[in-house]
């Protein structure tokens, strides 16, 4: 007994030296009286008060309050995060037996006193919860880890203590959850985006939709993942990382490379029904973004990178475009019906059609009517936008390989592309206007018969024509041959 109040004396001492005689009133209040702390000369030199200036120092920066007790239960560390959070000063805790009658009701004393002190014998650290109270007399719930201190024989010498209010870690744990939660089970994308703009964590959720492994995306440039769209991407991060984040969500367009790991092997097609990749490459992601900074950084922190939390959007919005796209080709066809039950030249009426068709669809229409069997000669009768002289009527030099004979023969629609991309010579060998990358040919077909062919040419702003577009230039084709076989009957 006397050798641990020895040694409970020395830590006591120590603590003195440290805290530069703060043992208060050195009482125990309503615990029995204990007398000062003993003190003792400090023989340690420069060397030890610089160590012992240096643990203050530690102390004092924590976080979480921290109190220690010698093996008799005698106060002997008290930081500030404790008196901020408990109200008894340095002076006032170091020196007191026990928190009993100041720090915990006295009902509560000895119940308290044994889960702390329980950590001189008991292995690892203990987790405690128990309420203690302030010096203006309110209680305040706190959650304590406390760990036994053993000197050199081996033998207990001390616990030391951490807590914090309990509203405070709970605050700690549901963050932590919160992240677990958003990178395990998110059904949305999560990828945390360093300042280099170089994905540093990213969930399952993210993965997949990037057609990635889960840890090779970390640490590579986004354009080795992304092909068309990235700029987009990276200034929206950039602007995060500048700004701070946007008012509201962004939807991005984006196409994902055919392999990342070959960067160098570019992008899958970037439209519907065309493209090398298949028309499902370019998606569209319904983007949210959060600056995150260091909640330790005090004025003008710098910036730990972005939170990008995406969803893919893509079947909704293509199904939006295809409906706003249907409304507006179903009026297009009316207003031309309309305005052509106005002309009294069946061929004016066939024009008008053309003139209708030709917004938001194409950027020019072809109309060439057949005359002969065989072989079949193709005449140049209307186009639209209308040419500033009238149409001679001369048959077209079309070779024989030609989209729009291909469609004559067939009784069928047949497409045809460049890639997108202006090719020299490619629109003049089809006697197309220059400029030309996609053409749609239908054939016109009224009473059993082929009158002629449709054509419709889209420049390389507009995307290659796909099956919906088909049934839109059938519809205003058979409109067309209509008109064309009665001026053929009146005629």
């Amino acid at each position: 007994m006397r050798a641990a109040s020895s040694r409970g004396c020395q830590v006591t001492a120590q603590s003195e030296t440290h805290f530069e005689h703060g043992a208060g009133d050195g009482g125990d209040v309503r615990g029995g009286s204990t007398g000062p702390a003993p003190t003792v000369p400090d023989s340690r030199g420069a060397g030890g008060l610089e160590d012992e200036l240096l643990l203050a120092s530690l102390l004092d920066g924590m976080d979480a309050a921290l109190c220690a007790f010698d093996a008799e239960g005698v106060v002997t560390h008290w930081n500030r995060e404790a008196e901020r959070i408990l109200g008894w000063t340095r002076q006032e805790a170091i020196g007191r037996r026990g928190l009993a009658g100041w720090a915990v009701r006295a009902a509560d004393a000895e119940d308290v006193q044994a889960r702390l002190l329980g950590a001189l014998t008991a292995p690892g650290r203990q987790v405690h919860e128990f309420a203690l109270l302030r010096k203006d007399g309110g209680r305040v719930l706190v959650r304590t880890q406390s760990s036994g201190v053993r000197g050199a024989d081996g033998g207990p010498i001390g616990v030391y203590c951490a807590f914090s209010e309990a509203r405070t870690q709970i605050d700690l744990e549901r963050s932590i959850a919160l992240s677990e939660a958003l990178f395990e089970d998110a059904s949305w994308g999560v990828v945390l985006v360093d300042a280099d703009l170089r994905p540093a964590v990213a969930n399952a959720h993210a993965a997949r939709a990037l057609r990635v492994g889960r840890t090779s995306m970390l640490g590579r440039p986004l354009g080795e993942l992304v092909g068309e769209g990235v700029e987009e991407l990276e200034s929206a991060l950039q602007h995060v990382l500048a700004e701070g984040p946007a008012q509201g969500p962004a939807e991005l367009w984006v196409t994902l490379r055919k392999d990342p790991d070959r960067a160098d092997r570019g992008s899958l097609g970037g439209g519907a029904g065309g493209g090398a990749g298949g028309g499902d490459a370019r998606r569209c992601w319904r983007s949210g973004f959060l600056r995150l900074v260091s909640p330790m950084a005090e004025e003008a922190p710098v910036p730990l990178g972005v939170a990008w939390f995406f969803q893919d959007v893509t079947d909704t919005r293509r199904a939006e475009q295809d409906a706003a796209r249907f409304r507006f080709r179903g009026n297009q066809l009316h207003r031309a019906a309309r305005a052509a039950a106005e002309c009294e030249d069946p061929m004016e009426a066939a024009a008008v059609h053309l003139d209708f068709a030709l917004a938001g669809f194409a950027d020019h229409a072809l109309l060439d009517l057949a005359a002969g069997d065989s072989p079949v000669r193709l005449i140049r009768t209307a186009e639209a936008p209308a040419p500033g002289t009238a149409a001679t009527g001369v048959p077209v030099c079309y070779p024989r390989e030609h989209p729009a004979l291909q469609a004559y023969e067939r009784c069928g629609p047949v497409r045809t592309s460049v890639g997108g991309a202006a090719v020299s010579g490619w629109a003049r060998a089809r006697k197309w206007p220059e400029g030309t990358v996609h053409g749609l040919c239908v054939v016109l077909r009224s009473r059993g018969r082929s009158l002629g062919v449709l054509t419709f040419l889209r420049g390389p702003s507009r995307r290659a024509f796909d099956r919906s577009d088909v049934t839109c230039a059938e519809a205003v084709a058979d409109r067309v041959a209509a008109a064309v076989d009665l001026a053929r009957v009146l005629a």
